[in-house]
């Protein structure tokens, strides 16, 4: 009897002594764990606290993609899903909402106040500071963003296009207002991969101006940035309305081509580079004097300011001789962004460009670079006509896009789209920013 009592108590003992052993094993490991844990929140919060500004392009996800969706901002109660799809009756409320009730719009000083803490002011705006996609880091795009007012309306354009292995030049109006500058570089300063332009113009419409900030801002990204394939320009009335993610697709199917408006010159037009035009009191004057004919260049072609174009189309243009000649006998007529670009891309030698052949024109409507309305080309579809009527209001013949022009924006391939303007209608651009969001977020997993 005494035998069996002492095998029992050793057979529990070592019982007892394993699982005690199990247990402090089991400790040790979730202290470990716990203690791992607080380390990342402590450099979450320390990263916080310094307001580190380098945005990671890739690695660890330390907001929800939930977090990112934009709901917070609806601030007018609609269906915008039924107004993508065109319904009428939603439609009309929207534009019976947007006049009842008024949307207040940061001023330029709000952006400076906003800024002081960047690390704050990335989350709550609910910039994407990540690469969603490995195939978005392998095509880095080059923004050019001209602006001469409203910082409210550029920093929403910016956070719906930005990404942290894109690169951004924004040019400033060298005459915009104080507050509004401050505004744009306090936001600027907030990114790594955003800068303002060094060399700042003083922009008059249909002047050299124009053309020169995308120059000045062409160069800058060429230098600071080794690895972009493709050059957008902007200016603060665009809005995208395809995602980054869209946008790469489009520029990997150009396959080192560009797209942009070129076409024959239509009657009349040549006046524009006929005679020297000069700015004065900030506005273009006819000089009277003819121009000679450049003996470079077969044709001039048509077009307009935007374009997509590929990163050598950009470096040959500073350093080709016959580019560098077009460029300098267009700097004193009107309206150059309208005719350089194009007709660059039909020039023999130029990367991406196409032959002067009329075969080969291309139509705004066919290229991806702008979707543009313009009024003389609106009316009814089935009788001839462009494009339907716009249900905004027009700005130098072109259209400012309403709510009920959503429907047939999205069923164009172009990528980014001009006029938008909140003051003209705020629905819009609450709508389209919303439906971009959400198919950028649709492939996002933290």
């Amino acid at each position: 009897m005494v035998l069996k009592c002492k095998r029992f108590l050793q057979r529990y003992f070592v019982v007892l002594v394993l699982t005690c052993i199990i247990l402090l094993v089991l400790n040790l490991v979730t202290k470990k764990v716990l203690v791992t844990n607080n380390q990342d929140q402590l450099f979450v919060k320390f990263q916080h606290f310094m307001g580190k500004r380098k945005l990671p392009t890739s690695g660890a996800r330390n907001v929800k993609c939930s977090e990112l969706e934009l709901f917070l901002e609806s601030l007018y109660d609609v269906n915008c899903t039924a107004i993508f799809q065109g319904d009428v009756n939603e439609i009309k409320r929207s534009q019976l909402l947007k006049v009842q009730s008024k949307a207040v719009t940061p001023n330029d000083s709000y952006y400076t106040d906003a800024t002081q803490n960047c690390e704050n002011f990335i989350r709550s705006r609910k910039y994407i500071a990540f690469a969603l996609s490995k195939r978005e880091e392998e095509v880095p795009i080059a923004y050019s963003v001209v602006i001469h007012q409203r910082a409210d309306q550029f920093e929403r354009l910016l956070r719906t296009i930005y990404t942290p292995q894109n690169i951004y030049c924004v040019h400033i109006d060298n005459k915009s207002s104080i507050d509004f500058k401050m505004a744009v570089h306090s936001i600027a300063s907030c990114f790594p991969n955003v800068f303002i332009a060094g060399k700042l113009e003083n922009l008059v419409y249909g002047s050299w101006s124009r053309v020169q900030a995308d120059l000045n801002c062409m160069e800058e990204l060429l230098a600071r940035h080794l690895t972009w394939k493709y050059f957008i320009n902007l200016c603060g009335m665009d809005f995208p309305i395809k995602t980054n993610l869209e946008i790469v697709h489009e520029l990997e199917h150009l396959a080192g081509g560009n797209s942009l408006e070129t076409e024959i010159v239509m009657e009349g037009k040549e006046v524009r580079w006929k005679y020297s035009l000069k700015v004065v009191n900030g506005k273009m004057v006819n000089m009277n004097v003819t121009k000679k004919p450049i003996s470079t260049v077969t044709s001039i072609f048509s077009g307009s300011a935007y374009m997509v174009v590929s990163r050598q189309f950009v470096e040959y243009i500073f350093k080709d001789p016959k580019a560098k000649q077009l460029i300098e006998w267009s700097k004193d007529t009107y309206s150059p962004d309208e005719f350089i670009w194009a007709t660059l891309q039909r020039m023999p030698g130029v990367p991406g460009s196409k032959p002067s052949h009329h075969k080969y024109d291309v139509s705004d409507m066919r290229s991806v670079a702008r979707l543009v309305k313009w009024e003389y080309l609106e009316g009814d579809v089935t009788k001839g006509k462009a494009y339907p009527l716009c249900t905004g209001s027009h700005r130098r013949s072109v259209c400012v896009y309403g709510a009920g022009d959503l429907n047939w924006i999205l069923q164009q391939h172009h990528l980014f789209a001009n006029k938008f303007d909140t003051n003209v209608d705020p629905i819009a651009l609450q709508c389209l920013e919303q439906y971009i969001r959400q198919k950028t977020l649709a492939g996002c997993s933290t």
